[in-house]
């Protein structure tokens, strides 16, 4: 006679036991992808650039790799020729940001996939990992949750505060261009078409708009404390 599952069984999440290493410079984005990765049972460490990850890289193997592709130091592209030379089984290679038009290099160079930055919900986003993780089933329906609580706004805050203080250094083509797209990817998440307009601009003279608009985007925010 057939044993009943046991409740441990029963409440085992679809990634139960699953480990990603997440490189990703936004501490907002990074605690979201944190929040899905706990919906779905993962077990989430986070890098905020390619020197941190590479040290992650050299004594932890993930199960999954989800990366940036715009990172203070560099592309997240040169972590897949990275992950290519090291020993063992590779990672799942799973490459995000705001902007498409990196889809195609990503993939070519050795991703299994792209996603474009605002990242889906929890239960697809738990079934974009499963689809790439052949040991393991797809989610059935309410394992889980479609909704989990917002990343925390202060996360959000220090992401506005790191870009105020590369406006506040002097130009530079590089760094332009990184916090272009940092600020680009934020305001896309969060839906803040001010931003991203101005944003947009930034390309095209001084950054005085796009710093008042920041500055007055952190005073919008809560205060640790506060």
């Amino acid at each position: 006679m057939p044993q009943p599952e046991s409740p441990c069984a029963q409440t085992l999440l679809p990634l139960q036991g699953i480990t990603i290493l997440l490189v990703e410079d936004s501490r907002y984005v990074a605690e979201a992808c944190r929040l899905m990765a706990l919906a779905g049972g993962a077990r989430l460490r986070r890098a905020d650039t390619l020197t941190t990850a590479r040290r992650h890289l050299a004594t932890y193997r993930p199960d999954v790799l989800l990366f940036d592709l715009g990172l203070p130091d560099g592309s997240g592209i040169d972590l897949i020729n990275d992950v290519a030379v090291l020993p063992g089984c590779p990672p799942v290679m799973i490459a995000i940001s705001g902007d498409a038009a990196l889809a195609g290099a990503a993939l070519a160079t050795g991703a299994v996939s792209f996603v474009e930055k605002p990242l889906p919900g929890p239960a697809a986003f738990c079934d974009l990992l499963l689809q790439h993780l052949p040991d393991r089933i797809s989610a059935g329906p309410g394992q889980v949750p479609e909704v989990v609580r917002d990343p925390d706004r202060l996360a959000l805050r220090e992401d506005l505060i790191h870009a105020a203080r590369l406006l506040d250094q002097p130009p530079d083509p590089a760094q332009r261009a990184y916090l272009a797209g940092f600020l680009a990817g934020l305001a896309r998440v969060t839906g803040d078409r001010q931003l991203a307009g101005a944003v947009a601009d930034l390309s095209l003279g001084p950054a005085e708009g796009l710093a008042g608009l920041v500055a007055h985007r952190i005073d919008q925010m809560p205060v640790p404390f506060g």
